[in-house]
């Protein structure tokens, strides 16, 4: 089985490798996005993308960055799970995934053993490469012991298909296919790009008012995609800030 998955993946420069199958449901969204262009438009369409590219958006760096990653602010058990959720519907893996890998890459910020610095490793592993390898599919526990606590975050970690599939089917249900390209797809291949730039292209363009020890930068229209996560050098330099 080993053999057969090793020859159905692609290797990368630095030793990691693609699996073709598992990055399969990746493609296929962006693929499917692109049925926009066939379908009938309707502003309602356009609507629902936005709306929910940027409500994810929201919950993505409120709950996946600044809650569960920096813990910069407290909230309630029940409104944690609500917001594990909706960030979850994203389809960026699960919640203590997310948050453990970002604790590391914070504590090797472009050094060696940082999972995704664009300055060491390139733009294309930064930006994508690092989370469709093989590389890190575990869950850091040790970077998320406060969290990983709760069984219903270890749940939804284990199952993180489920937000996104409910979020799916739900458009399906309401509006057709059709709804489920415009609503799912596209926003959802949006809001993967706009979330990725800031490991990314926060690194390599912009200013930076604070002399950080990596090279995080300031990029005002990345901040305006991601609701303000383009302030990265801000970020670095205040980790524990909820501020945009």
């Amino acid at each position: 089985m080993a053999s057969v998955a090793r020859a159905w993946s692609i290797p990368l420069p630095n030793g990691s490798r693609i699996s073709v199958i598992m990055s399969l449901p990746f493609a296929l969204v962006h693929l499917a996005s692109l049925l926009i262009f066939f379908i009938p438009f309707h502003w309602y369409y356009l609507v629902t993308c936005l709306a929910l590219l940027g409500v994810r958006m929201f919950f993505v760096t409120a709950g996946y960055h600044r809650y569960f990653s920096h813990r910069a602010f407290k909230t309630s058990r029940v409104f944690q799970f609500v917001i594990a959720f909706m960030a979850m519907s994203s389809a960026q893996k699960g919640v203590l995934w997310w948050a453990a890998h970002h604790r590391h890459h914070r504590r090797h910020s472009d050094q060696e053993l940082d999972l995704h610095s664009p300055t060491l490793f390139g733009f294309f592993w930064s930006h994508v490469g690092w989370i469709m390898s093989d590389k890190y599919n575990d869950t850091r526990l040790n970077y998320i012991g406060d969290f990983a606590k709760y069984p219903e975050l270890r749940w939804l970690n284990k199952y993180h298909m489920v937000p996104p599939v409910v979020l799916g089917a739900a458009l399906w249900l309401i509006g057709d296919w059709h709804l489920f390209i415009w609503g799912f797809c596209l926003s959802t291949v949006l809001l993967w790009h706009d979330t990725f730039t800031i490991n990314s292209l926060s690194h390599l363009f912009g200013t930076r008012r604070y002399e950080t020890t990596d090279t995080s930068k300031n990029n005002w229209f990345l901040a305006l995609l991601t609701l303000g996560e383009g302030w990265h050098n801000n970020h670095h330099h205040f980790m524990a800030s909820a501020r945009q």
